[in-house]
């Protein structure tokens, strides 16, 4: 077959194929126009999901008549200053939407100047051009969209649902809302309720608009980034561990103004909250980056959704930093949500027909169970005690006395996790401080206590062992055994020292000081399990954070210790001590808050 040119009105249907995938790609090109023509005020319509409507009007520095003639010519645009790619800071630049819009659409633009008589208006039918004419307007642009893909069904029929392509343009304004917060958004029309976001100037203009678009409760349950280094600035909002989704709808990139979705950034956030989620939850986070324009190519996609750092090495330092320093500041701080679901849970007893007393009542059902909670990450120093679990293991649960716990003086109401005044079922510490009830779990927190302890030490170099009087022989099978001697190195630097005993057993003969007399053969067994798991002896300096907490976890608090009120108000004053106290490292709260005024709303007195 010979080689022949293409049409124009066919180079445009291929080019609105790579640039026009669905109606919100549509709103996504004609709104970014809109914010690089300095609007402030941006209204988006749809019908029918965008497909038989979308109307994007602004009121930006409008056109003349020779931009608008050009403005839907293919690849004619005012956003590149000169000829190269390298530094782009407009947000669109390529010049092929609104030709390629045109050519399988009915589109028109109306436009005026701040200094012209009137407006003027042109429009495309499936590529072929009228005008322009005379329309009246107020400074600004117009841009009606109508019968999308009409003349194209084979497109048309692999479009979603009215509904699902509303909900596809409602977030892709949720992103550009995001990332300008000083211009007023408002989304209206048939196929949706109307939504208003006004403009956010200020201070907390971030914390602002992020609470109009993810929710209140987000600013009060996130903690501000802010981290520069080597010209790169990375803000925003983290969301606390315990503020986590199931899925990462909500999380939110942005590179010098442009949502984005990268792979760079998506595996820097996953390997910040590493050591705080369970595997299938995901933190809610809203992260802007600032780079050097000439450090990044957003010429990669057709739609500029990917990008290409220069040092993506750096990059990803500086976000895994920048949100490592913000959960730090943190400290022991859980989200709301975990009160929040903890109240939830409380149900009023159902009315008893008898007039005697009920024998018994019946346990409160725990938080949701579909939550999950996060786990540990560069911690700090902390303050704890390393003979408080020694003491705590050497009190003997068996002769326990319960004692009286006096309440808490002026002075103590002040600690943010008050004073012990009871445990319950032998795991639960009941606290009071000076507005709120806190129930503590106390073998979490004390995991998570072990496991941050246990971080601190090695990076100061090999953590502290104490040998055994008498080695620990442990049979096991001979290929855990085997993996166990290949391992030995790594495990000398976390304390536990092994050696072959013979066929079929291992020796232990110095344990991690931090764990005390646990249950070392337990211990063990978990590790050799771990071992077989992951099956590659290589690998395993990079899972040493997944052997710190099999340690931390043999090394803390069990379930069904009973503890003295000293121990247990040293437990709280570790906790508040402890960077990321407020969750295990399995992903669970650690303690829940319940506020005065909540009990009280619970008994009908509010």
């Amino acid at each position: 077959m010979a080689i022949r040119q293409l049409p124009d009105d066919l180079v445009n249907k291929i080019a609105a194929g790579e640039v026009v995938e669905r109606p919100a790609s549509v709103v996504k090109e004609l709104v970014e126009n809109a914010l690089d023509a300095g609007a402030k005020r941006i209204a988006i319509t749809t019908a029918a999901g965008g497909k038989s409507l979308i109307r994007i009007e602004d009121d930006g520095h409008g056109m003349d008549e020779a931009d608008l003639v050009l403005s839907v010519e293919r690849h004619a645009t005012s956003k590149l200053k000169g000829d190269g790619l390298d530094d782009i800071r407009t947000l669109g630049f390529r010049g092929e939407a609104l030709a390629s819009i045109g050519s399988v659409s009915d589109l028109s633009i109306a436009s005026r100047t701040e200094d012209a008589e009137t407006g003027l208006k042109i429009s495309l039918k499936r590529g072929v051009k009228s005008g322009p004419v005379p329309h009246p307007i107020n400074r600004g642009t117009i841009v009606e969209v109508k019968n999308l893909f009409a003349d194209i069904p084979a497109r048309l029929k692999f479009l979603k649902t009215d509904r699902a392509e509303t909900g596809a343009i409602t977030d892709v304004i949720k992103r550009l809302a995001m990332a300008h917060r000083g211009v007023h958004f408002v989304l209206s029309g048939t196929d949706r309720q109307p939504i208003n976001w006004p403009a956010q100037t200020g201070e907390n203009a971030v914390h602002a608009r992020l609470a109009q678009i993810i929710g209140a409760d987000f600013p009060e349950n996130a903690q501000q980034i802010g981290f520069s280094r080597g010209g790169i600035v990375v803000g925003g909002l983290a969301g606390l561990p315990t503020y986590s989704r199931a899925n990462t709808l909500n999380q939110f990139y942005f590179v010098n103004g442009r949502s984005v979705r990268d792979k760079v950034l998506l595996g820097a956030v996953r390997a910040a909250y590493a050591d705080f989620l369970h595997r299938d939850r995901f933190p809610v986070i809203a992260l802007f980056v600032a780079i050097d324009p000439g450090e990044v190519d957003v010429n990669v996609h057709p739609t500029k959704a990917e990008l290409r750092f220069r040092d993506p090495g750096a990059v990803r330092g500086s976000v895994i930093r920048a949100i490592g320093e913000a959960l730090t500041a943190a400290g022991f701080r859980a989200s709301s949500s975990v009160s929040d679901s903890a109240l939830a849970s409380f149900r009023a007893p159902a009315p008893q027909d008898r007039t005697e007393p009920a024998s018994s009542f019946a346990e409160p059902a725990g938080p949701s169970a579909g939550y999950r909670a996060p786990s540990p990450l560069l911690g700090q120093q902390s303050n704890f005690s390393p003979g408080l679990a020694a003491e705590i293991r050497k009190f003997d649960a068996p002769s326990a006395r319960h004692e009286t716990i006096e309440g808490p003086t002026a002075e103590q109401q002040d600690f943010p996790l008050g004073v012990a005044r009871a445990q319950v079922f032998e795991n639960y510490i009941v606290a009071q401080n000076g507005d709120a009830l806190v129930l503590i779990d106390q073998h979490a927190a004390h995991e998570r206590l072990v496991y941050e302890r246990f971080r601190t030490q090695l990076r100061n170099g090999p953590v502290a062992s104490q040998r055994q009087l008498i080695p620990v022989v442990i049979d096991l099978p001979e290929e855990d055994c085997g993996r166990l001697e290949d391992a030995a190195p790594v495990l000398e630097k976390l304390g536990l020292y092994l050696e072959r005993f013979g066929a079929g057993a291992v020796a232990i003969n110095e344990t991690p000081a931090l764990l005390g007399q646990s249950d070392i053969e337990g211990l063990v067994r978990d590790l050799a399990d771990g071992l077989a798991e992951w099956d590659n002896v290589a690998v395993l300096e990079e899972r040493m954070d997944a052997i710190i907490a099999r340690m931390a976890c043999h090394g803390s608090v069990r379930s069904g210790r009973r503890l003295r009120a000293d121990e247990m108000n040293a437990l709280l004053r570790e906790m508040e001590a402890t960077p990321h106290s407020g969750q295990c490292i399995h992903g669970r709260p650690t303690y829940i808050e319940l506020k005065k005024g909540d009990l009280e709303r619970l008994f009908g007195r509010r």
